[in-house]
């Protein structure tokens, strides 16, 4: 027989505080993600296969920020879910295919920034308009297909059916659920594959940056005055701090953000589901979070994109020819 869902008493508490937080993070989610969107789709000079997989990489973290994160702040902050059986279904199918297919594309991020660091003499030959394509087609399909999969189809639960509908399901309820297979499914092709291919690519970007900083020293040192020499010394260990800066907040951010819940997902079904709910929501808005920093992490650091937003919020993209302005020179 099923059970109520009863609030808990904390909620009532500190509803506004989480109002508060989880409406600024919607605020930010959207607005961040739809200012690149807006950059890159009107300013023709952003036109590249590498701005494509961001646009279309801002665009699923936009509709994460509009179709998931209310209902999930909703479900969040009273602790009952008030919008259906079937809606619920639908909105966790969407929650599993847009977080899985922002962390895909910035799988293949880190291999178009792979070519084109190691490799960039057949850059444009291997990073062309097919390719990316292939990999934004790649990066919405297979999650979609993935997640409402198992979602419709109730493999998440496959295996732990009694426990869910007696110990788990509600009337008023809607629980991100997996059980020990399906756990270990959604998180290795979610979270710990990409994961362990971006460690490695972005590993070998740094040492290969690493070595060419390094190349560039020893020619110096060989065709310069020491006085110069030194000037250069300075500017090779600049780029490597620079380096492992960037690639250190790339990854750093993203481990951060989805670490504690895929671990969580790959491991609560082994210790009896002890991890207590509320726990379990925290680690999805700290994973939330990623594709809040996305736009922070991969836009806001380029000065193009700087200029491309105050040409925005100024109104000047509604001049005549400005899609054609030059943000930046090559």
């Amino acid at each position: 027989m099923n059970k109520s869902c009863e609030k808990n008493n904390w909620a009532n508490n500190i509803r506004i505080p989480m109002y508060v937080f989880m409406v600024s993070t919607i605020l930010s989610t959207i607005a961040g993600n739809l200012a690149v969107i807006i950059s890159i789709a009107h300013f023709k000079q952003l036109h590249t296969p590498t701005n494509y997989l961001i646009l279309s990489m801002a665009t699923v973290d936009f509709l994460l920020g509009c179709l998931v994160m209310p209902y999930s702040m909703v479900r969040s902050v009273e602790n009952c879910w008030y919008f259906g059986e079937i809606f619920c279904k639908i909105h966790t199918g969407t929650d599993i295919m847009l977080s899985t297919a922002s962390i895909f594309h910035l799988s293949f991020i880190s291999v178009d920034r792979y070519y084109a660091v190691c490799d960039p003499l057949r850059y444009k030959t291997r990073m062309n308009i097919f390719t990316v394509l292939t990999m934004i087609i790649i990066s919405w399909v297979l999650p979609a297909i993935f997640a409402f999969g198992m979602i419709f189809l109730e493999l998440n639960i496959k295996g732990s059916e009694s426990y869910f509908y007696n110990e788990v399901s509600c009337i008023g309820g809607c629980f991100v659920f997996f059980s020990e297979t399906s756990g270990i499914v959604a998180s290795m092709l979610s979270f710990f594959i990409p994961g362990f291919i971006m460690i490695c690519i972005y590993g070998k970007i740094y040492i290969i940056a690493r070595r060419q900083a390094r190349s560039i020293k020893d020619i110096a040192s060989q065709m310069q005055f020491q006085m110069d020499l030194n000037g250069r010394q300075h500017g090779s260990r600049c780029r490597e701090r620079k380096a492992a800066k960037t690639l250190g907040t790339i990854m750093g951010v993203f481990l951060f953000c989805w670490s504690p819940f895929f671990f969580s997902t790959a491991t609560g079904p082994f210790l009896n589901y002890g991890i207590p709910p509320i726990v379990i929501d925290a680690f999805v808005w700290i994973g939330y979070l990623n594709s809040t920093f996305n736009p922070i992490v991969y836009a806001f650091f380029y000065m193009w994109f700087r200029k491309a937003l105050k040409l925005i919020l100024f109104g000047k993209v509604f001049q005549f020819d400005s899609s054609r302005t030059i943000l930046y020179y090559e």
